[in-house]
């Protein structure tokens, strides 16, 4: 699936809308919600150092995993300025209030014990459809309804209306690359009611400039605790582990996950890559690839194959990495919590205000 905007980036609104619900779609095993760690309480709950093997990522302090009053709030608010924007604009929109979202499939996934959803889903790659995600949501939204009994013409109108231009039908808006504040006509009613909502979403990265050092020096916490040698031979234990159980060879804690990765890719014949401006200063967003014309058999093959070695991994990550890496992180995060606690605070009460 393929969209192609002038200079603009895609925002999903729907992620954007309900802060405290957002879901990680790259799930690796291993990954689970613990007690908290020193720098939880100033990050977020939601805060990760590096034991997925990836990098720092912080949340709003205090996220949860519902949305609270405020948010429902804020998203009834949307849809109801969406509504008299299009009315405004000629067209037909139905206000669908957050409470009647039902919790989708994928959520409900997410919501599963690391060790059931590799069981399951090994590590969601190739065990679930993401080109198939928001479907039951935007069959029973009524919107759709509306929108497909237009004409293509008028269609492309409601689109241009509702998303802004060159966003197309799906649940995007388009705002400027440059961080630039956006015109209505390119975020559209949905873009200008979510900014009437929550604030212009451009002000978000000079928001966040004020803590780059704060993050720089989190980032160099990462890299101090994935050296530790203690980290290290955890990792070596770790690999020691996937090849006893059959699966040799993996010497970084990404590297299973990205196999299972590379062979969709090469299933689906999806070529990934960075999207690049072109010649008019267009961009081309690829979405996730559909599997309706992989080879079943292939697929399910590949399907049992990511689930095992998943399997494999999330119980050999608990059994001889989990705890050696969260003892060294502790230690380094308590560390970094006594060098850099007023910056930390004003990070924790900044976000906290947002």
């Amino acid at each position: 699936m393929r969209t192609k905007t002038t200079a603009l980036a895609l925002v999903a609104v729907l992620a954007l809308a309900a802060c405290g619900n957002n879901q990680d779609k790259s799930p690796v095993a291993g990954d689970g919600k613990t007690d908290k760690s020193p720098l939880a309480e100033y990050m977020g709950e939601g805060f990760i150092s590096s034991s997925g093997g990836g990098s720092v990522r912080a949340v709003r302090a205090g996220g949860a995993t519902e949305s609270s009053a405020e948010d429902l709030a804020k998203q009834r608010k949307v849809e109801d300025s969406t509504v008299a924007c299009m009315k405004a604009a000629g067209f037909e929109y139905v206000a669908v209030p957050p409470e009647s979202r039902k919790k989708s499939k994928f959520a409900e996934a997410f919501d599963l014990p690391p060790d059931k959803f590799a069981e399951q889903y090994g590590y969601g790659v190739s065990t679930i459809d993401w080109s198939k995600a928001g479907a039951d949501d935007q069959d029973a939204d009524p919107n759709k309804k509306i929108r497909d009994a237009l004409s293509p013409s008028a269609q492309k109108a409601y689109d241009t209306a509702l998303n802004g231009k060159g966003a197309g039908d799906g649940m995007a808006v388009a705002i400027p690359m440059d961080g630039t504040k956006p015109k209505p006509e390119e975020i559209g009613c949905r873009g200008k009611a979510f900014s009437d909502a929550y604030g212009d979403p451009t002000q978000s990265k000079d928001d966040f400039k004020k803590y780059d050092a704060l993050f720089k020096d989190l980032e160099a916490l990462n890299k101090r605790i994935n050296s530790d040698q203690g980290v290290v031979d955890a990792i070596k234990a770790w690999s020691d582990c996937l090849a006893d159980a059959g699966h040799s060879g993996f010497t970084k804690l990404e590297e299973p996950r990205e196999k299972i990765q590379k062979q969709l890719d090469e299933l689906t014949g999806n070529k990934p890559e960075a999207p690049s401006p072109g010649k008019d200063g267009s961009v081309t967003v690829v979405g996730p690839p559909s599997f309706d014309k992989v080879d079943a058999t292939k697929l399910a093959e590949l399907r049992k194959a990511e689930t095992e070695l998943a399997v494999a991994d999330q119980k050999c990550k608990a059994a001889k990495y989990d705890e050696p890496y969260k003892k060294v992180q502790y230690a380094m995060e308590k560390e970094f919590v006594e060098q850099h606690k007023a910056e930390l605070e004003a990070y924790r009460d900044g976000m906290a205000n947002r």
